[in-house]
């Protein structure tokens, strides 16, 4: 890893419409390290930016202009061109996530993005440093809402060459069959292993499906040693349940760690002292404050293209 890394959750989703070109602009503007996004594949094989498998009502107005009014329909199940009838630059009033998000700033008419405009947005702006950090959204229990593990990382991969930003881009997922498949078929594109406690917890007698494979029973229960053991060099866990003893073993077996999605400034505070070696926000602007007030260097903000 070089230097800290600051990376803007879904681009700066407590300021701007998550995983938008608005989103990722805010975030550039502010000035990061890293953009991190998820993605999905669309019925006519294209790789967009998109955190849900299928359209969220908290998020999502219709054609119509009408807030829609239950999850759905699948991603996986429109063209490209049907998924950009939907506007997603607004969260719906009274929702859960506007809740959350009260500083979100709308922008009516955004529409998901293809990985492909938002690599192009950092290139409009001169961003050739900022990196990518890109999460397969997949669900081993739920396989029927995405395309299969294998094929959303080919794809993914297919998108980061074409675009020639590989070097640039990592791969994330709490679905570790993906890791494995960019590890074994483009062992020089960085992955970073998502973890929860929900992904780690064992199916009775069998490992998690989260896991491909690997049994942290196995390896004493380290969640850092069943990281090391698929071949992972970042590990990416939930910041409310790592430890300092946790970051410390990571360290000492070669992995980076960067946990997210870390928004209050205490906790930034105390990851930082620990050791991380980046850390995921929805507010990139309280990490700059924080990493000012340590002394660290901050990313070079960048003039919006929108």
């Amino acid at each position: 890893m070089r230097g800290f890394d600051l990376q803007g959750h879904r681009g700066a989703r407590g300021l701007a419409p998550e995983n938008t070109l608005a989103g990722f602009a805010r975030a550039l503007a502010i000035g990061v390290t890293t953009l991190e996004m998820d993605i999905a594949v669309t019925a006519d094989g294209v790789v967009v930016v998109s955190h849900d498998p299928v359209l969220n009502p908290d998020l999502t107005r219709g054609p119509d202009g009408a807030w829609l009014e239950a999850p759905g329909p699948a991603i996986r199940s429109l063209t490209l061109a049907e998924l950009r009838r939907y506007d997603v630059g607004r969260l719906k009033p009274g929702s859960r996530t506007a809740a959350l998000f009260p500083q979100q700033v709308p922008l009516d008419g955004e529409r998901i993005p293809t990985l492909a405009e938002v690599i192009a947005l950092t290139r409009a702006v001169g961003a050739d440093g900022v990196r990518f950090n890109i999460e397969t959204k997949l669900f081993p229990d739920r396989p029927d809402l995405t395309v299969a593990a294998e094929e959303m990382a080919e794809r993914l991969v297919a998108v980061l060459i074409a675009e020639g930003v590989a070097e640039r881009a990592m791969v994330q997922s709490f679905d570790w069959r993906s890791l494995l498949w960019v590890q074994r078929h483009h062992p020089t594109i960085t992955t970073s292993f998502l973890t929860s406690a929900r992904t780690l917890a064992p199916r009775g007698a069998d490992p998690s499906p989260w896991l491909a494979g690997i049994d942290p029973r196995a390896l004493g229960g380290s969640t850092p040693r069943s990281v090391q053991a698929a071949g992972g060099r970042v590990w990416s866990p939930d910041h409310r349940d790592l430890t300092a003893a946790q970051v410390d073993e990571a360290r000492s077996l070669g992995l980076a760690v960067i946990p997210w999605t870390v928004n209050e400034p205490a906790d930034m505070e105390r990851l930082i002292a620990w050791g991380v070696d980046g850390l995921i926000t929805d507010y990139p602007d309280r990490a700059r404050a924080v990493l000012a007030r340590r002394g660290l260097p901050l990313p070079q903000p960048l003039p919006s293209a929108r």
